[in-house]
């Protein structure tokens, strides 16, 4: 019985947990809130143009919560140029690889989370080397992210996959096939806008979210049309034929609570002018879903 009673209470504590995740998506009155923090990927805050600080600032004056960083070079300045600001490392996107001719991983990984220790940044692991969606590389996929979410749950970081079209991971069914297999605390499994539309059809999106939602760690979002090149799948968040804000609607009534990241892959234009036009759509989604009934 005694060693039954911690395992029991475990359960207890993690679907309390669950609940107030859910019941945080809507006030005292049931209404929906969009309070997730709102971060935007360093591809669209002048990656390989502007240093750290710069960003940072740009993030600061205009209302962002932080950046998600890619790579693992320079993390110390980011850190420092960040904390100066007052905002967060989201995440930092890194490399791996189910091909045995290659690295399982970025080799500046293990440094990266050692930089990284405690400061509940996200490792945002895309993976290559195997068959879009394929199968038959799982086993080498377990054994990459385990390896890899052994390493952060030592420096109490999570690790999250990220489905990219093209790639072994492909699509959210693709990482949340690999997370349950892993069966580590500390992984889990995002939904990116753009990857999505590319890989499946609108009207899947409440299926595979809950699918997700046990898993879910994190959200990109962007403006985008339904279909076509990454020149109109990756927009600013003000513009695009896609409802962005209903996608975001029913986030919330699934019960989704974390981090939402801007995508600004490939997005032509001044960056600050670019953020500035998303972070008013972002203010204007808060607004809406504030005043609805």
């Amino acid at each position: 019985m005694q060693y039954f009673l911690p395992r029991i209470l475990a359960l207890i504590i993690a679907l309390s947990l669950a609940g107030t995740a859910t019941a945080r998506a809507a006030d005292a009155s049931g209404k929906l809130r969009l309070t997730n923090p709102f971060f935007a990927f360093d591809n669209g805050v002048g990656r390989g143009v502007l240093d750290p600080e710069a960003q940072a600032a740009i993030l600061a004056e205009l209302g962002y919560a932080g950046i998600g960083y890619s790579g693992t070079r320079n993390i110390p300045a980011v850190l420092k140029a960040l904390d100066a600001r007052g905002l967060k490392l989201f995440s930092t996107y890194v490399g791996t690889s189910v091909d045995p001719k290659k690295p399982k991983y970025d080799p500046g990984l293990p440094e990266a989370i050692r930089q990284l220790r405690g400061r509940d940044t996200i490792l945002w692991l895309n993976m290559t080397g195997g068959k879009p969606s394929g199968t038959e590389r799982d086993e080498a996929a377990v054994a990459v992210v385990r390896e890899v979410a052994d390493l952060a749950e030592a420096a109490h970081l999570r690790v999250v996959l990220y489905p990219h079209v093209g790639m072994y991971v492909a699509r959210v069914e693709d990482a949340v096939r690999i997370v349950k297999k892993a069966e580590r605390k500390n992984l889990g499994v995002s939904l990116n806008l753009c990857h999505w539309l590319k890989a499946d059809k609108e009207e899947n999106l409440r299926q595979r979210l809950r699918e997700a939602m046990p898993y879910l760690m994190l959200v990109s979002i962007n403006g985008a049309d339904h279909q076509g090149d990454w020149a109109r799948l990756i927009q600013t968040l003000d513009r695009g034929e896609f409802d962005v804000y209903n996608f975001l609607k029913t986030l919330r009534r699934e019960g989704y609570t974390g981090p939402i990241g801007l995508q600004g892959y490939m997005i032509k234009g001044d960056p600050r002018e670019n953020l500035r036009r998303s972070m008013a759509a972002w203010r204007k989604f808060v607004a809406r879903m504030a005043a609805e009934r």
